[in-house]
């Protein structure tokens, strides 16, 4: 009896101990492994841009009076001159009749000068008028003519006039949402009297600001490269991160910093030919503004930041993961450059998840990466 208690004590010590040494085993975990690349990779500035269209059109009465009728549908595509409102018109076509009577008149009092004058030229030659009837013809038939001249301008003003009731598009584009309706009244006077605006966009304009010093060393190294603004290629990121499928060119920058924000602003031009850009739209406006030659590059992913500092985990001897400090220089896509603490073709490993501690052993797997300066995020 003693026996057998003493042997099943014996078994289970055997057991336990075995449990304990199967805990106790550690498994070393896989990790993916990249190495450190050389590469000579462009630097890419950015800035936040707006768009405008080429040419941004606002509609503003030039006569007072109530809307009497609308032409178009807000959001669509217009030609130059299509009507788009009118104006109530009735004064305006009453002093077109008066400047018509008027030189009606005018127009009388002229050929009557003018006759008056055909017949005091002969009398005057046969001495049956004095040279003074004949001075007096001649002055009254060139006032008359004068009257005629002044009517025919007073006419042709109330006519221009009248033709503001009718507000039509300057330019071929896209006609934006009324800012009034049927009924309402307008005029020259009333504060901000936009009505509307057109815009053209078979091209765009992109306005984005840069800063004072970005300016002058953009200015540096272009003058250092002998190269000029016309040569400089202008992307967009659209707001979704894709890229926009035509580049641009600078258009200008403004005469002056601005003072108060330090930035000058620039406008690049930008085709639009799929229709795709509306103004208003902010973008990203990306452009190289320098090349950094046999640059070390690792994955975003393979840096861990912890405030100002910055480390990636080196894979070792034994396969053992050791940390060490670097520092970064610019990112381009979705890597980032290395510009002290690792050497070319070093094995970085990519923790993601994976808790490690220095020193530990682990399966390295090798990440498929590769370099893509096209890569936008």
């Amino acid at each position: 009896m003693n026996f057998s208690r003493i042997s099943m004590v014996l078994v289970a010590s055997c057991f336990l101990a075995c449990g304990d040494k199967k805990v106790q085993t550690k498994i070393a975990p896989e990790v993916n492994v990249v190495e450190a690349g050389v590469f000579d990779i462009p630097v890419y500035a950015e800035y936040v841009g707006q768009v405008y269209g080429e040419t941004d059109v606002a509609l503003k009465p030039r006569v007072d009076g109530w809307i009497m009728d609308i032409h178009f549908k807000e959001g669509d595509e217009v030609k130059a001159g299509q009507l788009l409102y009118t104006i109530e018109d009735v004064q305006l076509q009453n002093k077109v009749a008066t400047a018509q009577a008027k030189l009606t008149e005018a127009e009388a009092m002229f050929q009557k000068a003018k006759s008056d004058l055909i017949r005091v030229e002969p009398l005057v030659a046969a001495n049956a008028l004095s040279q003074r009837d004949l001075d007096e013809a001649r002055a009254n038939y060139q006032a008359q003519q004068e009257n005629v001249n002044s009517a025919k301008s007073v006419k042709a003003n109330a006519e221009v006039e009248a033709s503001y009731s009718k507000i039509v598009s300057p330019v071929n584009g896209i006609v934006g949402i009324s800012k009034v309706q049927v009924g309402d009244f307008v005029g020259r006077s009333l504060g901000d009297n936009t009505i509307n605006t057109v815009s053209s966009t078979k091209k765009i304009r992109v306005r984005f600001a840069i800063t004072e010093n970005d300016y002058l060393s953009y200015q540096k190294k272009r003058a250092e490269k002998g190269l000029n603004t016309d040569s400089l290629i202008i992307e967009l990121i659209l707001s979704n991160g894709t890229m926009y499928d035509e580049t641009g060119r600078v258009d200008f920058a403004d005469r002056s910093v601005d003072p108060l924000t330090g930035t000058l602003t620039v406008q690049a031009i930008f085709n639009n030919t799929n229709k795709l850009m509306r103004p208003g739209q902010y973008v990203k406006v990306r452009f190289k503004s320098d090349e950094i030659k046999q640059a070390i590059v690792v994955p975003q992913q393979a840096i861990n930041q912890l405030q100002s500092n910055y480390r990636v985990f080196i894979l070792g001897d034994s396969n053992k993961i050791e940390p060490r400090m670097v520092k970064v220089g610019p990112r381009n896509g979705s890597n980032w450059v290395i510009t002290e603490g690792l050497k070319p073709n070093e094995k970085v490993a990519v923790l993601g998840n994976a808790i490690v501690k220095p020193g530990m052993s682990v399966i390295p797997v090798k990440m498929n990466w590769s370099y893509d300066s096209t890569l936008v995020k």
